[in-house]
């Protein structure tokens, strides 16, 4: 049997995950069953376009909840370095400025299941968490965008 697939999070990100589990498992498994009894009223099955729907969210519904028990049941929950306070490690976030003198962004480094640039959230996967992990506050370090290389300066990390 292949090799499990670890899933890097905070805690955090655990709890919303299990949070979404229990709303597909309680709510929308029975919306959809619901939505299948009513489309089955509607007639000719081979026909019947609401039921092949309602069919494909079932589906859906089903993978989702097998994808999250997987990632809830293969989590690492990160813990923070408390002894490397300056250090970027997953679970901090890091505050940088674009060099020669661009404006300052913050992040934090996560795990892959729980990533969300519009959060401030970027995957320990990323190349620019990448590039970050392991250098400390007043580092200088090159980053690799889609753009091309840009050299940046750590500023803080919490």
């Amino acid at each position: 049997m292949a090799e499990e697939k670890s899933y890097y999070m905070t805690e955090e990100g655990k709890q919303k995950l299990e949070e979404e589990l229990h709303h597909l498992k309680t709510e929308r498994r029975k919306e959809v069953v619901e939505r299948i009894k009513i489309a089955r009223g509607f007639g000719d099955l081979s026909e019947n376009s609401e039921y092949d729907a309602a069919k494909d969210e079932q589906a859906f519904v089903e993978a989702r909840i097998t994808q999250v028990e997987n990632m809830i049941r293969n989590a690492v929950i990160i813990e923070n370095d408390n002894e490397n306070p300056d250090t970027v490690t997953m679970g901090k976030s890091v505050t940088f400025q674009e060099l020669p003198d661009g404006d300052e962004e913050s992040y934090t480094i996560v795990g892959s299941a729980e990533a969300d640039p519009f959060e401030g959230k970027i995957s320990n996967d990323s190349p620019m968490a990448q590039s970050l992990i392991g250098h400390v506050v007043g580092d200088k370090v090159k980053v690799a965008t889609p753009g091309g290389e840009i050299d940046v300066k750590i500023i803080s990390v919490e």
